[in-house]
């Protein structure tokens, strides 16, 4: 048994990252302002143990900084500006702790599909064991999806609590043969795919399978429409509004003839 949660039509991807900076507190403030009540965000370790809300392995893009994130320390990360990159109006954005985003899901009481991200030369076991005692006390079930690309940070994750009380989510790319094996190894609640990737017959052979279908990252809502009646039951956008506009049109469209 899985927790009862109710899956959103919409996640906002990196929190609204097309109109604010990708996984910050921000970027999650604009999702909730436009009436996404789930979101997609990333989390790994510093260099010095502290769980941020970050996707690349270093700080280049997303900053006015350099530099990789296990070579990393708290206090240096807080000096980069995280927003202004994006536009002159975030300027002054920071990377958030873990324990802030935390706490601003629980203040807007939105719920989140938390990608354990392991980068290449991060160790998997150590952001588990570093995440998931402080995720499972701030969240309720209902309100976590934990994926991961990382099977070992998966496996790991299940020994911290039973499927009833964490949801686990396998993430992929092209789905693989063995993909029924990937999800039953850890008691998986959902398979997060690429859209642009997934065929109907595969779409349908997870869904007949019990798991949930979550789809990454369509922005296009009309080219994403068909795999609704593939049986997808979430999509991950950097659009949510422009989602929200396609599906209010459709649902009228359908409702007037």
């Amino acid at each position: 048994m899985h927790p009862a949660i109710a899956l959103p039509t919409l996640i906002a991807h990196r929190g609204y990252s097309a109109a604010a900076p990708e996984n910050t507190l921000a970027a999650v403030r604009a999702a909730h302002q436009a009436g996404v009540d789930w979101v997609e965000l990333d989390v790994q370790l510093l260099g010095d143990g502290t769980p941020v809300i970050w996707h690349d392995a270093d700080v280049a893009r997303c900053s006015d900084g350099r530099g990789r994130l296990r070579r990393m320390r708290w206090p240096h990360a807080q000096v980069l500006d995280a927003g202004r990159w994006f536009g002159k109006t975030f300027e002054g954005e920071r990377m958030a702790s873990l324990e802030a985003m935390l706490a601003l899901l629980n203040e807007l009481g939105m719920g989140v599909n938390l990608e354990l991200k392991v980068n290449r030369g991060h160790d998997p076991v150590a952001l588990v064991e570093r995440v998931l005692p402080t995720v499972l006390d701030a969240l309720p079930a209902e309100r976590l999806v934990l994926s991961s690309f990382d099977q070992t940070a998966l496996r790991h994750s299940r020994t911290f609590a039973t499927a009833d009380r964490l949801a686990l989510g396998v993430l992929v790319n092209r789905l693989p043969k063995e993909w029924r094996a990937l999800c039953a190894e850890i008691d998986a609640f959902s398979l997060h795919a690429h859209w642009g990737r997934l065929k109907p017959a595969q779409a349908d052979a997870i869904v007949q399978a019990g798991y949930a279908l979550l789809c990454y990252t369509p922005n296009d809502p009309h080219a994403f429409h068909p795999l609704w009646a593939w049986g997808a039951a979430s999509a991950i956008t950097d659009e949510p509004e422009a989602f929200q506009r396609y599906l209010s049109a459709s649902a009228s469209a359908a409702h007037g003839r």
